[in-house]
Formats: structure tokens, sequence, C-alpha cells
């Protein structure tokens, strides 16, 4: 039986590990020996559901689509994440990582975002425990994500606008483990993804299992069973997705499908289509599948929406697809858009540019009548307003 979560070295299959830099071999070993026991702990328990349940807005709801489901001929739920505090599933990760931060004691908070919701949800637990933070942003981010870069210094933060490279998400993560590595011990990095070293993906992975934990219990109610015959998520660096099918990784009855952002094409030189066009290499601290050139430097990606360019993406993902246990879609920047600009017309709903990759996802499947589909709507569109405007066809 192949096992899809990480072992004791910090792998998924082949991908995974720990690539980092001396001067962060203290910081990343004391995670890696303390996370387990914090996460396991009854105090950590109490304060992380508590936290979740009254200060993020949990459960979110199971909702059955009536547009969707009449399209695809089948029933079709969608986890409302977008219905969290913040806006997306990212409070999910930074209320669980603050807690660790505190435990460990860290006074100061750095983070990287690209779509800027990372960023909110890390400010906003920051603002909360009265810690210092620091969010470091692509240039390029910066400017299509301004609400959410006010909302970051609203609520305290320090962002850092990246001029580097693309001047996005990747950028972004560059500059934050260099912060890192200036300030190693007083500082905790909230990484937003299933990405980086050991035990990061894990970490996130776990903290984001929330997800798929309140499905099966909204299965049983609405369904009279707890799993579904399909799990849809969009996948960048890939938390939500991992949320959304932790507790089905060994239920081969539940097909898991991923939706990466195909850009203007996968053979347009402008793509973040990571799991097509990728191989494996290491970026930000882990060993993955890499958009790279034959002679290894990493391929700038291209998406229309930020929060899905990046030239990688998590292990627990990688070795999904080596695996085939995970089917991958690419979806280019018009097919999504045409999603979300369906889903606000018929559903009254208007999704964050990556949930509508997973939405538009659906158009490439084939169901049958009986099937039960799940699809994470991660985030809501407020932030993406400006691209919709600019790209509508309402």
């Amino acid at each position: 039986m192949i096992d899809y979560l990480v072992n004791e070295l910090g792998f998924y299959g082949n991908y995974g590990g720990a690539y980092i830099p001396e001067i962060l071999h203290r910081c990343v070993n004391d995670l890696q020996k303390e996370y387990l026991n914090i996460l396991e702990s009854d105090s950590f328990k109490k304060d992380f559901y508590q936290l979740l349940h009254d200060y993020a807005g949990r459960p979110s709801p199971l909702y059955l689509s009536r547009y969707l489901s009449k399209k695809h001929n089948c029933k079709i739920y969608l986890k409302r994440e977008d219905l969290n505090h913040t806006g997306a599933h990212k409070i999910n990760n930074t209320v669980g990582q603050i807690l660790i931060a505190q435990r460990m004691g860290k006074t100061r908070i750095i983070a990287e975002t690209g779509a800027g919701q990372h960023g909110v949800a890390t400010a906003t637990v920051c603002a909360l425990m009265q810690l210092e933070c620091i969010v470091y942003m692509g240039k390029t981010d910066v400017e299509r994500q301004a609400v959410n870069v006010q909302k970051m210094e609203m609520l305290g933060a320090t962002v850092i606008p990246v001029t580097s490279g693309n001047m996005t998400l990747k950028d972004a993560t560059n500059e934050a483990i260099r912060d890192w590595c200036s300030h190693p011990a007083d500082t905790h990095y909230i990484i937003g993804s299933v990405v980086g070293p050991h035990p990061y993906p894990d970490l996130v992975a776990r903290l984001q299992s929330v997800i798929s934990e309140e499905i099966k219990i909204q299965l049983v109610e609405k369904e009279l069973r707890d799993a579904p015959d399909y799990l849809v998520a969009c996948v960048g660096g890939g938390s939500n997705a991992a949320g959304t099918i932790y507790h089905y990784l060994d239920n081969d009855a539940v097909k898991i499908v991923l939706a990466e952002a195909g850009g203007r094409g996968i053979d347009s030189g402008e793509s973040a289509a990571t799991i097509q066009l990728g191989k494996m290499g290491i970026i930000h601290g882990c060993k993955t599948l890499l958009m790279q050139t034959e002679d290894g430097q990493i391929v700038e990606p291209y998406s229309i929406s930020a929060g899905l360019d990046y030239p990688g993406i998590g292990p627990i993902h990688a070795n999904l697809v080596d695996t085939n246990r995970a089917t991958v879609f690419a979806v280019d920047d018009d097919e999504a858009l045409q999603a979300a600009f369906e889903l606000t017309r018929n559903e009254g709903i208007i999704p964050a540019l990556e949930s509508a990759h997973a939405l538009a996802a659906l158009n490439k499947m084939e169901f049958n009548r009986s099937d039960i589909v799940v699809v994470t709507l991660s985030g809501r569109g407020d932030k993406d307003l400006t691209t919709y405007f600019q790209n509508n066809n309402f």
C-alpha cells in the first residue's frame, strides 16, 4: 500500500526534504522536533479549534450548487472557504502557526504572499496576538492586489515590495528566506503553502486538514456518506488542495482532481502549469517538481491569478502525480475567467481567481448522474475585482 503522507525523513516518495543554508539548521531542526508534540497537545487543540470556531468562523458551509449540479448532471458541492474570516482558507494555517510560534518563544513573524490572502491572514493573527509582522510581496503583486496591501498595513504589518525576478510569489519567498537567515533566533516564518523545507509541507497540510475533516462530517449530514466521488481543488503551492484531500488520501474510491494555472497556454511560454511542465528540482528548501531550463535555471511562471503564479508545487502533490493518485488539468486564464463569471451570474458567488481554476476544471471532466463532487472554493473574489473588471464580458 502506498503511503501518501510524509515519512520520518520529511519525504513524500521522492519529493520533500530540507535543503537549507547552515544558518537555518537550528530553526528548522527545532521546528521539526517540536511541531508534532505541539500539534498533538491538548492545550494546542483547545486553542486552535476555539479560534477557528469563534474567530475564523468555522465550520465553513458545504453548499450544494444548483447551477453547477444541473450543468454537469450530478451533485456538485462547494466547500465555502471564501466565507472564512479574511476571505480564504489561509486563516486556518496562520491561526495554527501563530500558536506554534508563541509556544516556541518567537516574537517576530515573517511571511510571503502572492495574492495577498496569506499576507492578510498572517497580519490578522499577528494583530490578534500583538506580534511584529513583516510581509514580503512581489512588486507586480503589490500593484495588482493593492487592496490587500492596504489591509495588511491597516492591520499593522510592514509590507516590503520585492523587485527581483518577475516580482511575484517566488521572489517574495526568496526575500523572506533571506530575512529568516538574518534573524534566526527570534523569528518564525509562517509559510503559506505546503512548500518549503520539512516540516512545513506536513505542518501546513495538517493545519489545513480541518477542511477535509469538516467535509466528512458535512457529507454524512447531507448524503448519509462521508466520502464524495470526486474532490476538486486549485493548486499552486497547494495548501487548500492538501487540506481538501488530507483525510481521503488512502480512500482510492475518492478521485482527486487538481487544477493548475495554464496561463496563456501550456506551450505559450507564459504559464504556471508546474505539474505539466516541471521536472524534479530544488526550490525554497524542498525537492519537488519545478519549472526550469535544461541547465537548472528557474523558468519565470505566469498566471492571471497571483496565488497560482509559482514555478514549483508542494511535494505532497508531486508525489500524488508520480503515483497516479491525482489527475491534473491545466486551466488557462480565459477558462478561469469564464468560470468565475458563470458562478457569479448563476449563484451570486464571486470566487477568487484561484478558485475559478478549480471550477473551470469541471468543464474538462465527465460525470455520472449519481456522482457527488466537492469543489473547494478556496477564497472570495474581492481581491480580484480589478482584474475581473479589466477582463469583463458582462
